[in-house]
């Protein structure tokens, strides 16, 4: 695919959420990629960049005791744009900056759909610790498929990856083939399937939240995690890879109703 011309221009982090009212100093961080469709050179849209503004926040009022900021990323292009993977140089680059301001802190990189992509590919980058993929749109794996995305920048990084089992958007048996190769070499990896849901994962949302929270802040400040989330990481394949997201599952997160998770 040829490669589409791009504005010299650069990305840039959102505002800070979770910062307000706080006494304690950052000590760790999220940078959050929203989703965006295939091909387009032309700036994201204001409207996509806050779309991913209801999870920053949820993460951020969860995390916010134990330090927590998370930034969105507003991407060069609003697209993918094939080989490019504009989005993907986007999420390194803001790692980087998001370690250039606090200085070495734990980072979570996280994304939904395309998002969600970047953030996989980026995570080699020092100071990533974990990486959250809702809904990823990933390529199409198989025999006559061409060559999937690379699963050796997370070695080392605990992963989390959640899809809606009716997404007409993003595959998720792709999703789950390509967790198959990441759980060959990391086995810090697991996944949950919402039933029923779709692209956007709105009819459990706050089940995906609570299981986004948990996974975000134990993986950053090592404080545990529910029973649910800690049973999938340590069940094998493909228990551990298609590991359903229950109704009410924030009841096993303590805290979840209010936000502020709380950790023994």
């Amino acid at each position: 695919m040829a490669q589409q011309a791009v504005p010299a221009r650069g990305a840039r982090l959102g505002r800070a959420v979770g910062t307000t009212g706080r006494r304690t100093a950052v000590s760790g961080a999220v940078v959050l990629l929203a989703d965006g469709p295939p091909a387009g050179t032309e700036r994201q849209s204001p409207l996509t960049a806050a779309a991913v503004l209801p999870l920053a926040r949820h993460l951020a009022r969860a995390g916010h005791d134990d330090g927590l900021v998370v930034h969105g990323v507003r991407y060069r292009c609003r697209g993918w744009n094939g080989s490019a993977a504009h989005p993907a140089e986007d999420a390194a680059w803001a790692v980087d900056e998001v370690v250039r301001r606090y200085g070495d802190i734990p980072v979570c990189l996280a994304g939904t759909g395309m998002g969600a992509r970047a953030a996989l590919l980026a995570a080699g980058r020092p100071g990533v610790g974990c990486v959250l993929a809702l809904a990823p749109w990933l390529p199409a794996e198989g025999r006559d498929a061409p060559d999937p995305d690379p699963v050796k920048q997370l070695a080392g990084r605990r992963v989390l990856l959640v899809h809606g089992t009716n997404d007409e958007r993003s595959d998720p048996e792709q999703s789950y083939r390509y967790a198959q190769r990441v759980k060959k070499a990391n086995r810090d990896v697991c996944r949950f399937e919402v039933h029923s849901d779709g692209h956007r994962l709105q009819q459990h949302r706050a089940e995906v939240r609570a299981l986004a929270a948990d996974f975000v802040l134990g993986s950053l400040f090592e404080r545990g995690f529910s029973r649910p989330l800690e049973d999938a990481l340590a069940a094998p394949p493909p228990l551990g890879l298609r590991m359903p997201l229950a109704v009410g599952f924030r009841a096993a997160v303590p805290g979840a109703r209010t936000g502020r998770l709380r950790r023994g």
